[in-house]
């Protein structure tokens, strides 16, 4: 990865599809989240062709699925497809990976074999989806640990979430599990762990910038919103006590990042900041930057 070239690092994006055509969601999640975020043209996109996407735009992308099978009962895209496929695109794509925080042990096993053998460099929790508060120490501990020893990213969806939106009962998905603030108990558990807080944390946008001020290791990214559509407060952090710790990210293939950076052009971001939120800030927290 060159990342002198790379005009972005997009920290935020999904795999839906497997090689074999498998969505990592139900028709009916699926088709209400395409229709909360007013997708237009292909949502399901390949791996390959996720690549050749953010290649044409000097971009890279930190990609990943969603396993929420116990509370979906739906298979998730293999981790290790997406590795696989980061693997043979490095010059574009970061592979983080998602476990189901119910597979206890057996997740725990998978979770170090992905950083050691796949070369995964985060993982994906999705707090409403997957049914469970981000800091009960009975569910998701044990993976925590293993992704501070590891020295890899743990990145918390947040907030509100398309997907459920307009189905009734949501789906059955909780919007609850989402506060930010069940993610500060996690980050005070593990001093070392590196955290981001996906997406403007509607309604909880405060919680989000009070946790991501008070502990060092705590991201946001600016995900799942349309830049024009953010609140002034986080705008005002992101310029100030914030600016080496906001990061670009899209919601690809939901958002895309043509969308988000033609409306982020208009946001009243400092200068000096704007590069730091679209790459710098990402690529030190990676671990991308040179010695």
């Amino acid at each position: 990865m060159d990342l002198d070239e790379l005009v972005a690092i997009d920290v935020h994006t999904h795999a839906e599809v497997s090689s074999k055509g498998h969505s990592s969601l139900d028709d009916d999640l699926h088709d209400a989240s395409s229709a909360y975020f007013k997708v237009e043209g292909k949502r399901k996109p390949t791996l390959q062709e996720t690549a050749a996407y953010y290649r044409e735009r000097k971009m890279a992308a930190v990609i990943f699925t969603v396993d929420a099978e116990s509370a979906t009962g739906t298979p998730p895209v293999p981790n290790e497809e997406v590795a696989e496929a980061a693997a043979a695109n490095a010059d574009v794509l970061i592979p983080f990976a998602s476990i189901d925080p119910f597979r206890g042990k057996a997740g725990v096993r998978q979770a170090r074999r992905l950083v050691e053998e796949y070369g995964v460099r985060g993982f994906k929790f999705h707090p409403s989806i997957q049914g469970f508060f981000p800091n009960d120490r009975s569910v998701a501990y044990d993976l925590y640990e293993v992704i501070e020893e590891t020295g890899t990213i743990a990145l918390f969806h947040t907030g509100q979430t398309g997907i459920g939106a307009g189905v009734p009962g949501g789906g059955g998905i909780r919007l609850k599990y989402s506060n930010p603030l069940h993610v500060d108990d996690v980050a005070a558990d593990f001093p070392h762990l590196k955290i981001i807080l996906a997406h403007p944390s509607f309604p909880w946008q405060d919680e989000a910038l009070a946790v991501a001020t008070h502990k060092p290791g705590v991201h946001i990214d600016l995900s799942g919103w349309s830049p024009k559509y953010f609140p002034p407060q986080l705008v005002q952090y992101a310029n100030t006590l914030l600016k080496d710790k906001v990061l670009f990210g899209s919601d690809f293939p939901v958002l895309t990042p043509d969308r988000w950076l033609a409306d982020f052009a208009k946001l009243s971001i400092k200068d000096e900041v704007r590069p730091k939120i679209l790459k710098e800030n990402a690529a030190r927290l990676l671990g991308l930057t040179k010695p």
